[in-house]
């Protein structure tokens, strides 16, 4: 028997060798941290749902961002948790100048400047006593275009207070456009969007929810998109990019890389992915428990991602991913 002539395993065979010829490679400025900042609390409060995770002070949120900075990471995703008596019908409070996303903005930027690029999330679910992603309408559905108005004015508020990037997440047709024109107009042509354009009704937000407080009740089915929807998602992202997205998302990321992958075969524009709350979950509680090797997991889930054609990849590892890639 005749020795094969290609033997792919010889470029296996030690760590250097497989570093040389590595086809994906992901790195520490390609990261964003999300991170949730609360009104009314003195000391960070662990999510039970999130192992290792915190709602972080004004204070402790400063200390984050910089560790961030530290690390080489990428990017800080601010999202607000206001107390509850603050919320109401139309989530007044996630535009005001003193509510706790935008204070927490403006000491993020104040903390770490430029060093670090601070991206608030435009959105009103966090804000609103009905949970909802903006107003309702009388039929109890959310009214979409009456709801945009109201991005627009968050997103401005939010430039105001120093953002780098808004990050409208809400999925109401036109959003893009109306937040680009109204930032322009507000005088802040440099401030971009990062848009979540593809974002689907997924069954992975549950951790999430206690994270922000959420108040929802019922389903967000008539605005996310379908999990049995493919096509759906290079449609979306075309119509962000076209508004004037200057990067464009796809969420969940890593149980839909096929979607991730399509809108990376098209998009013109750099492409975010979001390892959500319930994909990052799993690799945690799995690794509490002893299942799996934590670092291993979370290092293997992030490079699919990057794979599958992700340029930037939201994750809750990410201080720990920098660390394990540096």
């Amino acid at each position: 028997m005749s020795s094969p002539v290609r033997r792919p395993r010889r470029l296996r065979t030690t760590p250097a060798i497989r570093r040389l010829v590595a086809e994906t490679r992901v790195h520490p400025a390609q990261l964003l941290l999300p991170v949730f900042v609360a009104d009314g609390i003195s000391e960070p409060r662990p999510i039970s749902s999130l192992p290792g995770l915190v709602q972080h002070t004004l204070d402790s949120v400063r200390a984050e961002a910089s560790r961030a900075a530290a690390a080489g990471v990428g990017g800080i995703v601010l999202f607000g948790v206001p107390e509850p008596d603050d919320k109401d019908a139309s989530g007044s409070v996630g535009w005001a100048a003193d509510g706790i996303l935008n204070r927490a903005v403006a000491a993020v930027r104040h903390e770490v400047g430029d060093d670090l690029v601070v991206i608030a999330d435009t959105c009103l679910d966090e804000f609103t006593d009905h949970g909802h992603c903006g107003v309702l309408a009388e039929d109890g559905t959310v009214d979409n275009d009456a709801t945009v108005e109201l991005y627009v004015r968050q997103a401005v508020s939010q430039a105001e207070a120093g953002a780098h990037l808004v990050s409208p997440s809400g999925m109401m047709d036109g959003q893009v456009a109306a937040i680009r024109s109204g930032l322009d107009l507000a005088g802040h042509e440099d401030v971009g969007i990062l848009a979540y354009a593809v974002k689907y009704a997924s069954a992975f937000y549950g951790p999430f929810r206690e994270a922000v407080g959420s108040s929802l009740v019922g389903d967000r089915r008539t605005y996310q998109q379908d999990p049995a929807n493919r096509r759906e998602g290079r449609l979306e992202a075309a119509l962000d990019e076209l508004e004037g997205a200057d990067i464009v998302m796809v969420k969940p990321a890593s149980h839909y890389l096929d979607v991730l992958a399509d809108v990376a075969a098209r998009a013109a524009v750099p492409v975010a992915a979001y390892q959500v709350s319930g994909e990052y979950a799993m690799i945690a509680a799995a690794a509490e428990r002893g299942w799996i090797d934590r670092q291993a997991a979370l290092t293997e889930a992030t490079t699919a991602i990057v794979r599958a054609g992700a340029d930037i990849v939201l994750t809750y590892a990410a201080l720990d991913l920098a660390g394990w890639l540096r």
